[in-house]
């Protein structure tokens, strides 16, 4: 039971790191290079739409990632449980 939480722990920390570099980045990116700061599409300053749009398909993906991989985890687990 130690491994499997162990595991599940793991993969959490690993999307959690993930999604802090990614949205820790943005508003650096924003800072740092004032083209990327100054820029629109549309009229829509090229930051709001990142933030707006484009932050959540990066959360789905990695919420789709962490259930794939927990379930997977869990399935490793039983198996392993049940041949003994």
């Amino acid at each position: 039971m130690a491994s499997l939480i162990r595991s599940q722990l793991r993969l959490a920390l690993l999307v959690i790191a993930v999604l802090g570099v990614v949205v820790a980045a943005l508003p650096a990116l924003f800072t740092l290079v004032p083209g990327v700061r100054e820029a629109a599409i549309g009229g829509v300053p090229l930051p709001w739409i990142v933030l707006g749009f484009l932050v959540y398909p990066l959360l789905l993906g990695l919420g789709w990632f962490y259930v794939r991989q927990a379930e997977r985890t869990e399935h490793d687990f039983s198996d392993l449980v049940e041949r003994d």
